[in-house]
C-alpha cells in the first residue's frame, strides 16, 4: 500500500472538494460554446470591436475588414448564443454586447 495516497498536503484539495468546485454539466457546455465563439479570429474581432457599445453591421464591416454578409451571418450565431443583442432602427440593424462576462 502507497503512503502517498493517505498523507495530506498542506493546501492541496481532495477529489470531493474538487467536484464541488466543477460547474453541473449544463453549465459546462454553455461555456464550452462560448469558447469555441471566442475561438475563432472574424468573430472575436465584432466582439472586441463591441466592449464599447452599440455598432450597427456596416460600421463593423467596415472596422473589421469582413463582409456585410460575413458579419451579418457571424452576429446571427452569436445572437443565437446569446452573447450579442440587436436593436433594428428601419432596415439598420445595431448589435452590443448582451453577455457582461464576455465584456470582462
Amino acid at each position: 500500500m502507497s503512503r502517498r495516497s493517505s498523507i495530506k498536503v498542506v493546501g492541496q484539495t481532495s477529489t470531493a472538494e474538487l467536484r464541488e468546485q466543477i460547474p453541473g454539466d449544463r453549465a459546462v457546455e454553455d461555456l464550452a460554446d462560448v469558447f469555441s465563439l471566442l475561438g475563432d479570429p472574424s468573430r472575436l474581432r465584432l466582439l472586441l470591436a463591441l466592449r464599447e457599445g452599440e455598432v450597427s453591421v456596416g460600421e463593423l464591416s467596415r472596422a473589421t475588414g469582413q463582409s456585410d454578409s460575413g458579419v451579418s451571418h457571424a452576429l446571427q450565431l452569436l445572437r443565437a448564443h446569446r452573447i450579442v443583442a440587436v436593436r433594428r432602427e428601419g432596415r439598420r440593424a445595431f448589435y452590443r454586447l448582451d453577455d457582461p462576462h464576455v465584456r470582462m
